[in-house]
């Protein structure tokens, strides 16, 4: 059987107005992220199967109930899958319903970590393996053994700050090494390299942090996708659900980590609710969770967000009160290198 092929990045008008009434008949929402979406139309020009990318993550796959069984879904993820090499991603990522778990295996797709809602998976084999390969490698030997107190901080720093600099310096007085995973996707205002870059530099001089790229295996709300949950509600519990889940399954006890460090988040409430999702799930695995509250300099609690807002402004007298001499130095240079007007 034919059929044609329509491909857009992404697609507008009637359009996707037809793609959207295809998706919500396969029980799925359109993901106002996707970036490059292919089709597979028959012989009336109605859809019969879709796919969609963003970044290195495929989503809003679908295969009309009668037309299953002509590898339409093979067709759609090879196509996929070549698009994503095309703009240099070979890691790529896919979360999907449970019961979808045999249907990607079979287009070369590996199981990462299932929850009752949720089937996270990879297109390396051995790819989270690697993962946990390199943080053991950045680590000191001492910190691989048993019998120190092991801790964790999952940051985004965006940038690095001297609240930042305080929680690292309060973990530490709980924990003999502390592993600090900087978020790796790049939607933050700075780079993910850069905040990477930020982090170890700021904390250099403390012997007992272990500074590691978080990869794709820290999952941040930004990068979760959720067209496939239809309680929209519940979305974000399930995001918390399954990061938590992953770090205490299959990270935490390959570095020995017994405790995980946060800092107080008054004006965020979707990490207000990660932080609580965290205190109910984690000690569930024998992890401890910690939270302190944030530094206030002048009576005002230390914000990454404050200090965009400063550097957008170039008030860097304000920023120069709040973040270390690294983070200063590196905000003055990238300003200067920007163009003007």
């Amino acid at each position: 059987m034919e059929f044609m092929r329509l491909e857009g990045r992404p697609f507008r008008g009637k359009e996707l107005e037809r793609l959207k009434e295809f998706l919500a008949c396969n029980h799925l929402d359109y993901d106002h992220e996707i970036e490059y979406t292919i089709c597979l139309l028959d012989e009336n020009c109605q859809i019969v199967a879709t796919g969609s990318a963003h970044d290195n993550v495929l989503k809003c796959i679908a295969v009309d109930q009668d037309a299953r069984g002509f590898g339409l879904a093979a067709t759609i993820v090879s196509a996929l899958v070549q698009y994503e090499f095309e703009k240099g991603r070979s890691h790529i990522l896919l979360y999907t319903k449970p019961e979808n778990q045999e249907m990607f295996e079979n287009l070369g797709f590996y199981g990462v970590l299932k929850t009752g809602e949720i089937l996270f998976m990879e297109n390396r084999k051995e790819g989270f393996d690697q993962f946990i390969r390199r943080l053991k490698e950045e680590s000191p030997k001492e910190a691989l053994l048993t019998g120190p107190v092991i801790g964790c901080m999952v940051v985004n720093c965006n940038p690095f700050t001297n609240g930042h600099r305080y929680l690292v310096e309060q973990a530490l007085n709980h924990c003999d090494y502390l592993h600090v995973l900087v978020l790796s996707d790049d939607r933050s205002f700075f780079s993910a390299e850069d905040r990477y870059q930020l982090v170890k530099e700021g904390v250099r001089d403390l012997s007992r942090v272990i500074v590691h790229r978080s990869s794709d295996f820290v999952i941040s709300a930004a990068t979760f996708p959720t067209y496939f949950i239809k309680e929209k509600a519940q979305a974000q519990k399930a995001n918390c659900l399954l990061d938590l889940t992953l770090f205490a399954r299959r990270i935490a006890p390959e570095l020995g980590i017994t405790k995980r460090f946060v800092g107080t988040e008054p004006n965020c409430a979707i990490t207000g609710q990660y932080n609580e999702e965290m205190k109910q799930i984690l000690p569930q695995y024998g992890i401890q969770v910690m939270e302190f509250e944030r530094k206030e300099i002048k009576g005002t609690a230390v914000s990454a967000s404050l200090v965009r807002a400063w550097y957008e402004k170039g008030d860097f007298k304000h920023i120069k009160d709040v973040v270390p001499e690294t983070t200063l130095q590196y905000l003055i240079n990238k300003k200067s290198q920007r163009p003007k007007g």
